[in-house]
């Protein structure tokens, strides 16, 4: 598994800017992985910071988008009979499903930060025909700092950019709570807005 993971990293790399784009908008492996080689490439003077940032927020926002558009247009049978393909199971859609019922649209944001439902919560999205707009800004608000963390990441481990994942451990915990304090705070705003209307 790791040579298939390298041979395509290597692939990706002479892309340079597109290739990270095109690594986070396939999903074959962890955005984490490639936004850290990005950061190592950075390290060896291929590309720079802003360019790869910029190429991580697009290409990770994309993939958001074509599920997004898969729950928009498809609905919920098409994904429970294609999604395996993405590697989205339907427990995957069920719990992402339940958060965006119980949370609304500001889910779109804070479950980008966590396991399970990080990529699936696109898919309800869509289903509930959320505004477009709305989607891709709160998409775009959580991929950007997820995009910096590991490219900066993966700039600073140089070659040792393959324990990026580990090495974030210390960075995502505080950025996970962060997340999950603002999701509360917009349920709590949402839910005191409902009751005074």
């Amino acid at each position: 598994m790791a040579d298939f993971i390298n041979s395509i990293l290597e692939f990706l790399s002479q892309l340079g800017y597109f290739g990270i784009a095109l690594g986070l908008m396939i999903e074959i492996i962890p955005s984490e992985i490639v936004l850290g080689y990005g950061g190592y490439m950075i390290s060896q003077g291929h590309i720079n910071f802003v360019g790869a940032v910029i190429a991580g927020t697009i290409g990770g926002t994309i993939a958001q988008l074509f599920l997004y558009w898969a729950g928009y247009y498809g609905g919920r049978p098409f994904l429970e009979k294609y999604g395996k393909y993405v590697f989205i199971q339907k427990h995957h859609i069920d719990v992402a499903e339940n958060w965006f019922k119980k949370y609304g649209v500001g889910v779109i944001f804070t479950a980008r930060f966590i396991p399970v439902v990080r990529h699936a919560i696109s898919i309800p999205a869509g289903i509930a025909k959320m505004s477009f707009t709305k989607f891709t800004l709160y998409t775009v608000a959580a991929i950007l700092p997820w995009s910096i963390l590991f490219i900066h990441l993966g700039k600073v481990l140089g070659s040792n950019w393959a324990d990026v994942k580990e090495f974030a451990q210390p960075y995502v915990l505080p950025i996970l709570i962060a997340a999950i304090i603002l999701g509360v705070i917009y349920f709590l705003v949402k839910r005191t807005k409902k009751t005074t209307d």
